[in-house]
């Protein structure tokens, strides 16, 4: 159902561009749209459809926090596991391992899902793409940077860091996006769990090698665990990286 977000301004010198919400189809896929008119922004993100309330929440406050532009683009992905990870793994949590359907997800993104979305959200000339997510979809992200220039920046909120073979990957390649947000729970690393365990030093391993590398990166510290308040981590992502490619702009 198409709707308009709710307004919150605080005053009339505070005018924030309105976003209108629509559920649809883009190549063959289900999306939900979050966007205001001639976007000088687009902000990509795989979702589970168990997470498009989390979604609901994560616009308004984009809506409510930025005075850009903006369209935040939800897809459903449909096997989680499977269509966003980067290599076969086997199972961290229960039985279920991981596939190897990241690069199938991002040919779906570059040949189908963007230039639908060119035609349909008619973004501003020189507009920026930014990928982005939480969890496992923020490692999607974080490897599709590797591989593309498509995203000027990646939002990458709580990644998964911890994969099997990510940080050896990462040592040896050269990213694409000009941008990158790390965020992650203070209590992520605290888990008896051996495998994700390592998430801390690999989160700070993937921050070093990001600024060695030239790219404009930080890392952030949220207090909690990492199911924890994922749509203000995801929001609070995406508005650094537009943040700083609106800097980009102005510099």
């Amino acid at each position: 159902m198409d709707r308009q977000l709710p307004e919150t301004r605080t005053s009339s010198h505070d005018e924030r561009p309105c976003m209108q919400r629509r559920a649809t189809t883009i190549a063959d896929t289900p999306c939900v749209t979050y966007a205001s008119e001639n976007p000088r922004h687009i902000l990509l993100q795989p979702v589970d459809h168990r997470d498009l309330d989390d979604v609901d929440r994560e616009a308004q406050l984009l809506q409510d926090s930025c005075k850009a532009h903006l369209a935040l683009v939800a897809f459903e992905v449909p096997e989680w596991n499977d269509d966003l990870s980067p290599w076969e793994a086997p199972p961290a949590f229960g039985k279920r391992g991981f596939g190897n359907g990241a690069q199938q997800t991002l040919d779906l993104i570059l040949n189908g899902i963007l230039p639908e979305l060119s035609t349909m959200l008619q973004p501003q000339p020189g507009h920026d793409v930014t990928l982005g997510g939480y969890s496992l979809a923020a490692l999607f992200s974080l490897w599709c940077s590797y591989h593309t220039d498509a995203f000027a920046a990646v939002a990458a909120a709580s990644p998964s860091v911890w994969f099997p073979g990510w940080i050896d990957y990462a040592e040896g390649h050269q990213p694409y996006s000009r941008a990158v947000y790390l965020s992650l729970g203070d209590r992520e690393e605290r888990t008896r769990n051996a495998v994700v365990s390592t998430v801390g030093s690999c989160i700070r391993r993937q921050h070093e090698l990001l600024r060695a590398q030239g790219v404009s990166c930080t890392l952030g510290w949220n207090a909690g665990s990492h199911f924890q308040d994922p749509d203000s981590r995801t929001a609070r992502a995406f508005l650094w990286c537009v943040d700083a490619l609106e800097a980009e702009r102005t510099a």
